[in-house]
C-alpha cells in the first residue's frame, strides 16, 4: 500500500504514535509517505519511507499564516505525486480537515482517509466554541475513524453527538527497542552516584502533566528515604517545576534533562515511573516504561488504566493525591519482592497487550477493509 501520514512533528504522543506506526509499516514493505510541518523526531531512515515537508508562505497581508491551508495543498500535491491509497492523519484538527479539502482538490477521488483520534483533539482544542463544527466535521467524513482507548472513544461519543462507528486500537510499544537495558555503571553514577533509587517523569511539561505534583511526591520521598529524580522533556512548566523544586529544597537531588530521543536508554536507569496526569486519553510514557520494566505509578484517569492493571502492573492514584503516590513510591522502593513482582507484570502486559506487531496488524486489516469498502463508515 502507499499511505500518507500526517501528524505533529514535535515531542508528544501522538506523534510519537504515528511515527513508529509508519516506520513499522515500512519495514513490512508499505510505501509510507510524511506529510508534516518538519521532520518527525523520532523518524529514523528506510528505504520506503518519504518526508514531503510543508511549505508556509509568509506574506505581509496575512496577519497569522494559514498553515491549515499549506498543510492541506501538501497533502493534495502528495496524493497526486504518489498516487496514495489512504491518508493517515492522527489529531481531528488541523490534519483531518486538511485532509478533507484536500482530497475534494485533488483529481484522485478514492483515495481514503483514516483519522486517529488522540485526546486533546477532542477534549481541548475540539471544545472550543471557534473549532467545534470543524472537528465534528471532520470525524464525521472521515472514512475511518479510530481513538487510542475505550475512554476517548466514549468521550468523543458524548461530547460530539457521534453515532457513527469508531474503533478502538490501543497504541502499542516496540519490544525490540523498549525493553530493559543493561546500563554502564558510569552512567547510573552519573545521577545516582551513591546506589540512590532513580524516579523518573518523562513528559510535554504542558500543565495537563501536573509536573508539580512529580517534585511534590519527590520531596516526599525524599523526606523518607536517599532518591533522584530525573525530569526529561521540556514545556511550558519546565521553570515553574524547577522553581518548586528549589522551594521544596529537592534541587540539589533532580535533574532537568530537556528533550531526549533515546528515551529508553534513560528509562534503564529508573527504578520508579511517575505519570500524575490531569488525565491521559492513552498513557505512551507509562506504556514505554513499564516495557522497560519500570514500575508505574499513574493517576486513575482517562485511558490510563486500560494500561495499567491497577495493584498488579503499576499503581494508579487519585488525580492531585500526592500523599497517596509517596506512599505507593515508597511501598515499591522499599520491598524488593513488590517490585519485582510489578516489573514482571508490567513487562507481560506490554508484550502481549500492546505489542507492536499485533496492534500494526489490526491497522493493516484496517487499511485493508476501508480499501475493499464503498461506503465511507466501516
Amino acid at each position: 500500500m502507499r499511505i500518507g501520514i500526517t501528524c505533529h512533528h514535535t515531542y508528544g504522543g501522538s506523534g510519537t504514535v504515528a511515527t513508529e506506526l509508519g516506520m513499522a509499516l515500512a519495514k513490512r514493505g508499505h510505501h509510507v509517505h510524511f506529510v508534516c510541518f518538519a521532520q518527525p523526531y523520532r523518524l529514523r531512515f528506510d528505504p520506503n519511507i518519504y518526508f514531503h515537508q510543508v511549505e508556509i508562505m509568509h506574506y505581509p497581508l496575512f496577519e497569522h499564516t494559514p498553515v491549515s491551508l499549506s498543510l492541506a495543498a501538501k497533502i493534495g500535491e502528495v496524493i497526486c505525486t504518489e498516487k496514495l491509497d489512504l491518508l493517515h492523519v492522527h489529531y481531528a484538527i488541523p490534519h483531518a480537515a486538511a485532509a478533507i479539502l484536500a482530497r475534494q482538490v485533488c483529481p484522485i477521488p478514492d483515495v481514503k482517509l483514516v483519522t486517529t483520534l488522540h485526546g486533546t483533539d477532542i477534549t481541548l482544542v475540539g471544545q472550543d466554541p471557534s473549532y467545534f463544527t470543524i472537528t465534528r466535521h471532520s470525524i464525521e467524513r472521515s472514512d475511518v475513524v479510530t481513538c487510542v482507548s475505550n475512554w476517548l472513544r466514549d468521550q468523543t461519543v458524548e461530547r460530539f453527538g457521534i453515532s457513527r462507528p469508531i474503533h478502538v486500537i490501543y497504541n502499542s510499544v516496540d519490544a525490540g527497542r523498549f525493553r530493559r537495558l543493561v546500563p554502564k555503571e558510569c552512567s547510573r553514577k552519573r545521577y545516582a552516584p551513591k546506589g540512590e533509587p532513580i524516579i523518573m517523569h518523562i513528559s510535554n511539561f504542558r500543565p495537563v502533566k501536573r509536573v508539580l505534583d512529580v517534585v511534590e511526591v519527590f520531596a516526599r520521598v525524599r523526606r523518607e528515604m536517599p532518591a533522584k529524580l530525573l525530569m526529561i522533556g521540556d514545556g511550558p512548566l519546565r521553570m515553574p517545576a524547577q522553581e518548586h523544586a528549589q522551594k521544596l529544597g529537592v534541587m540539589h537531588d533532580t535533574w532537568f534533562l530537556g528533550r531526549q530521543d533515546e528515551v529508553e536508554t534513560f528509562l534503564s536507569l529508573a527504578d520508579l515511573f511517575l505519570l500524575p496526569s490531569e488525565h491521559e486519553s492513552f498513557g505512551l510514557a507509562a506504556l514505554e516504561a513499564m516495557a522497560c520494566e519500570v514500575p508505574v505509578i499513574a493517576s486513575r484517569a482517562g485511558g490510563l488504566p486500560e494500561v495499567i492493571e491497577d495493584g498488579v502492573s503499576g499503581y494508579l492514584c487519585p488525580v492531585g493525591d500526592v500523599d497517596a503516590m509517596a506512599r505507593r513510591a515508597l511501598e515499591v522502593l522499599r520491598d524488593e519482592a513488590t517490585e519485582k513482582m510489578i516489573e514482571n507484570a508490567a513487562l507481560r502486559r506490554a508484550r502481549t497487550v500492546f505489542s507492536a506487531d499485533a496492534i500494526v496488524s489490526e491497522y493493516e486489516r484496517l487499511y485493508e477493509a476501508v480499501l475493499n469498502s464503498n461506503s465511507i463508515v466501516i
